[in-house]
C-alpha cells in the first residue's frame, strides 16, 4: 500500500514550545518539506507564521505537495471570528488546507449554536476559496457517545449547509496531539475512536491524527476508511520504521 498519499506530515510545535528560534523552527520546516517532495507525501502541516515562506519553497521547487496549517489551535476556544481572521490570514499567505480546533469545551458546556455557527461560516470561508477544510474534534476530550454525537452534528450540519460536492474537502479530524491526558491515556487517534468517528460521519470522509507510530497502523486505519492520517513521523512509517514519537 502506497501510504505517502495519506499523509499530513506535521510539524506544529511553536519555538517556546521546542526550545529552538523562529530561523530554527522554519528549517524544520523547510526540511520537512523538502522530505514531502522526495517521498510523495500528500501535504505538511505547519503553523500559521510559516505557511508564507513554506509555499514560496515548494512553488520554487515546482512541487504540488499541499501546505496545511491549524486555526484556533490547540485549545480551540478562540472566538468565532478570531478563527476567521486566523484562517482569512492563512488563505492570503497561501495554505492549501485549514484544520480548525472546534470549540468542544463549548460543545461540552451544551452551547452546539456557537460549535454550529464557527463550523458554517469557518467551512463556508474556506471552500468560498477553494481549500480544504478539517474539524479537529480533540477525542481524548470526549466519552465514546460524545465522540458520536458531535460527529454526528457536524455530518448534518454540513448536509445542511453544503453540497454534496463540497462533502470531499470537508473533513473530520481527530486530534490536535498536543491535549492533555490523565494517567497516560492516549491523546491522538486510537482505532475505538476513529471507528466511532467512521460511524457517524456520514459522507464525510475522516483524518485520524496522532499515535499513528507503524506502517501496521497506518494501513489498518486507512483500511477501516480513514482518508488522511496526521503524523510527526511520515518519513519513519514510509521507511517501516516504528516510532515513539507522540504525534
Amino acid at each position: 500500500m502506497n501510504i505517502a498519499q495519506y499523509l499530513d506530515s506535521t510539524y506544529l510545535k511553536t519555538p517556546e514550545q521546542s526550545g529552538i528560534s523562529n530561523e530554527e523552527t522554519l528549517q524544520k520546516d523547510k526540511e520537512l518539506a523538502q522530505e514531502a517532495i522526495d517521498n510523495g507525501i500528500f501535504a505538511v502541516m505547519i503553523r500559521p507564521d510559516y505557511v508564507s515562506e513554506i509555499k514560496k519553497y515548494l512553488q520554487e521547487r515546482n512541487s504540488n505537495v499541499a501546505v496545511g496549517t491549524v486555526i484556533g489551535f490547540h485549545e480551540g476556544t478562540y472566538s468565532v471570528d478570531d478563527k476567521l481572521a486566523e484562517a482569512s490570514k492563512a488563505i492570503e499567505d497561501g495554505a492549501d488546507e485549514l484544520d480548525f480546533v472546534i470549540n468542544y469545551n463549548a460543545y461540552l458546556e451544551g452551547n452546539i449554536e456557537l460549535v454550529k455557527n464557527e463550523f458554517v461560516k469557518g467551512t463556508q470561508l474556506g471552500l468560498d476559496h477553494h481549500k480544504v477544510v478539517k474539524w479537529i474534534i480533540e477525542i481524548a476530550a470526549l466519552t465514546d457517545a460524545q465522540i458520536a454525537d458531535l460527529t454526528r452534528n457536524i455530518s448534518n450540519w454540513a448536509e445542511e449547509h453544503f453540497t454534496e460536492n463540497d462533502f470531499p474537502h470537508i473533513f473530520i479530524k481527530s486530534s490536535t496531539g498536543f491535549y492533555t491526558t490523565a494517567d497516560g491515556r492516549p491523546n491522538g487517534a486510537t482505532f475505538e475512536g476513529v471507528h466511532i468517528m467512521l460511524e457517524h460521519a456520514g459522507r464525510l470522509p475522516v483524518k485520524a491524527a496522532g499515535g499513528v507510530r507503524t506502517p501496521e497502523d497506518a494501513e489498518k486505519m486507512i483500511n477501516m476508511g480513514v482518508k488522511r492520517i496526521g503524523t510527526s513521523s511520515a518519513l519513519a512509517l514510509l521507511k517501516n520504521q516504528s516510532t515513539s514519537e507522540g504525534y
